[in-house]
């Protein structure tokens, strides 16, 4: 069984329920760090409708919290979902909205001096995440 994210009908990630359930809880739990709505819907017939510029948003403000902390564990604790939310932001041709409304980055090439870092990231789970 699998479950679908999408932007109306165009798919950004199909993962299986457990893996889909996981990241919902782990976007509600991260959703205080940022004091933003996730941008995801709920989970109906199978379906999470992505409502774009609220999870860009969402997912530039952890991005921006991220990068605010030099805390190891902080980091470990919200890499893997940051890495996975751009691989949708990507996916979906969009841009991530910033503090203070910057818009610089594409995800295709990401943020100033961690590029390198989140490129790679986002690239190996790019390669792990089926549309």
């Amino acid at each position: 069984m699998s479950q679908y994210y999408q932007v109306g009908e165009h798919v950004l990630w199909n993962p299986s329920n457990g893996v889909s359930a996981l990241f919902l809880r782990t976007a509600q739990a991260l959703a205080p760090e940022t004091g933003l709505p996730t941008g995801l819907g709920p989970m109906e017939n199978d379906e999470c409708q992505v409502d774009l510029p609220v999870f860009t948003a969402f997912v530039g403000a952890l991005v921006d919290r991220y990068e605010r902390s030099n805390h190891p564990i902080l980091h470990a604790l919200m890499e893997g979902f940051i890495a996975t939310a751009l691989v949708l932001v990507q996916r979906a041709e969009a841009e991530l909205i910033r503090s203070g409304g910057r818009r610089d980055v594409r995800v295709s090439r990401p943020f100033g001096g961690g590029a390198g870092r989140w490129a790679e990231l986002t690239a190996r789970h790019a390669r792990a995440m089926p549309r």
